[in-house]
């Protein structure tokens, strides 16, 4: 007997949305709309700085799932279903050839998030784009209805897809629990006032309080850069203020021997072989040390304070940049998902995928894995619950 048609309706049209709604492609018992306002995939265009960073060359997935600070446990199952190997395939049916950085990042060839773009719509023409605003949706019986700012529709199963702080009110109003959103990946606002050290790069620092290492970038504001990132990211929870440790210089180790090596050499250019010069000067500035001091005038309490600094950079931390974050840490809490389906255990029909979801990763392709498997295992989960394979 013929199964009756199954009416899916996704909301969020974005790269979560999207790719689920091709791997829906081409079932001849389903018929997928996707609900966004603004135009499919157009967050995509901006990833990995318009080239599009899609996944990282992470393979073993049980070491992938540790670069996510929220849901590391939760993707050890849906990543064992789909994966970097998995992502590389479905860019390749695609059409998309991809190549990989020596850190790990993955990128198209054409080095071109449009590409991207343009390719997953080619293969997801069987889907109806609603271009509507999705402001309410309420369960009647085993359907949905779904209410945007021009119409309503009615669906057998609702797929919810939509990144960052978007649509929370309107799942937590059907039961859905929300852990409160903060942001991620995201610049942080200093106490201290660094316009001096603004521009200044210091690269290979780490961080004392997590052991991660990476650049910092010194901005109006406070800090930035890559490291600052992957901190605020780990820290996304922590109360506001609080300090944060850096050893600018990990490896010097043997301070002593380079000030008797260079007895007459000011002690600001020994530093500035180390650190941006501007940056020598602030840490000598802080202690009150003449940047002129020659190395021979240098004693132990002196040379101590100067390597303490070095060692242990502090700073207060009082907030993150206003509108400065990447994903979002928070949303739907993953107690309340099956991970082998991305069904809703509190509301029956109801899936999940991508940034919605209480998952967020460091910058490299993480985040954007998350958004194609959780996106696989919801489909193939809907598929398998409708038994339709």
């Amino acid at each position: 007997m013929a199964q009756d048609l199954c009416n899916i309706g996704i909301i969020g049209a974005g790269p979560a949305g999207c790719c689920c709604a091709y791997f829906l492609e081409n079932n001849n018992n389903i018929k997928v709309s996707l609900i966004d306002y603004s135009s499919p995939l157009r967050t995509i265009l901006a990833t990995g700085g318009g080239r599009c960073n899609l996944a990282n060359s992470e393979f073993d997935f049980k070491e992938l799932a540790k670069n996510y600070p929220r849901g590391e446990k939760f993707l050890l199952s849906v990543f064992s279903k789909f994966a970097t190997a998995e992502t590389l395939e479905l860019f390749e049916n695609l059409g998309i050839e991809t190549y990989s950085q020596d850190n790990g990042r993955i990128f198209p060839i054409s080095n071109s998030a449009k590409e991207v773009r343009d390719k997953f719509l080619e293969n997801i023409k069987a889907a109806k784009f609603i271009r509507e605003k999705a402001l309410r949706i309420e369960k009647n019986g085993h359907k949905f209805k779904v209410v945007t700012d021009m119409n309503s529709y009615i669906f057998d199963k609702l797929i919810f897809s939509v990144g960052g702080h978007a649509g929370y009110e309107m799942i937590k109003r059907i039961g859905v629990t929300i852990i409160e959103p903060k942001p991620s990946l995201v610049g942080l606002v200093t106490k201290e006032k660094l316009s001096d050290l603004m521009g200044i790069s210091v690269q290979n620092v780490t961080n004392n309080e997590t052991g991660m290492s990476g650049d910092i970038l010194f901005t109006h504001f406070g800090i930035s850069g890559p490291l600052v990132y992957k901190v605020s990211s780990v820290k996304a929870r922590e109360s506001f203020p609080y300090t944060l440790s850096f050893d600018l210089v990990p490896d010097l180790d043997n301070f002593q021997e380079i000030l008797n090596n260079n007895p007459h050499k000011f002690i600001k250019n020994i530093l500035s072989d180390y650190l941006p010069n501007r940056f020598a000067e602030y840490i000598l500035k802080c202690l009150n040390i003449n940047p002129e001091l020659k190395s021979h005038r240098i004693d132990g309490k002196t040379r101590d304070k100067i390597l303490d600094k070095i060692h242990n950079f502090s700073l207060n931390i009082k907030s993150t940049k206003a509108d400065g974050e990447t994903v979002t840490a928070g949303g739907v809490s993953l107690d309340k998902i099956n991970p082998k389906t991305m069904e809703s255990k509190e509301v029956e029909g109801l899936y999940f995928c991508g940034e919605v979801i209480d998952v967020d990763g460091f910058c490299g392709g993480f985040n954007l894995q998350n958004c194609w498997s959780t996106a696989y295992v919801c489909a193939e989960g809907l598929k398998d619950n409708l038994q339709y394979l």
